[in-house]
């Protein structure tokens, strides 16, 4: 029987929150949610998922950057090469490990729809992951 880590649904719950959000504004282009807050939103709408999935699986990630939740995940399925890709891609914008020499990028406006994509891609992986989702 799989052990889960308490409170699993709740990740997955601010996850779909965090997406939510992001989806709305992009859809009302509203001016308030620049380009770097939709891109911050969904960067947490994904991690949020991935450590739901996680803790379904009685485990944590190693750090929080993309890269790591990746290799958290690998621990249990093997991501297809365009998830990898994707979180890869989201990584790339920011590289905040070393406080010092923290780097940002901030997405230009046509890059917001392939990372708002990879938010529902990043949904749709975890649903199928853990279930049931609702109890």
């Amino acid at each position: 029987m799989l052990c889960q880590i308490e409170d699993w649904r709740i990740f997955i719950k601010d996850g779909e929150q965090y997406l939510n959000t992001a989806l709305a504004a992009d859809k009302k282009k509203s001016t308030v949610f620049t380009p770097e807050i939709l891109y911050n939103i969904t960067a947490m709408a994904i991690e949020k998922y991935l450590m739901g999935f996680l803790m379904y699986n009685n485990d944590l990630a190693d750090n929080h950057t993309m890269a790591d939740l990746l290799d958290s995940i690998k621990r249990h399925v093997t991501p297809s090469p365009s998830m990898i890709e994707d979180l890869l891609y989201i990584d790339s914008f920011q590289d905040i490990c070393d406080t010092f020499n923290a780097t940002y990028k901030i997405p230009r406006p046509e890059e917001m729809q392939r990372i708002l994509s990879i938010g529902q891609k990043v949904r749709d992986f975890t649903i199928s992951k853990v279930t049931p989702l609702a109890a």
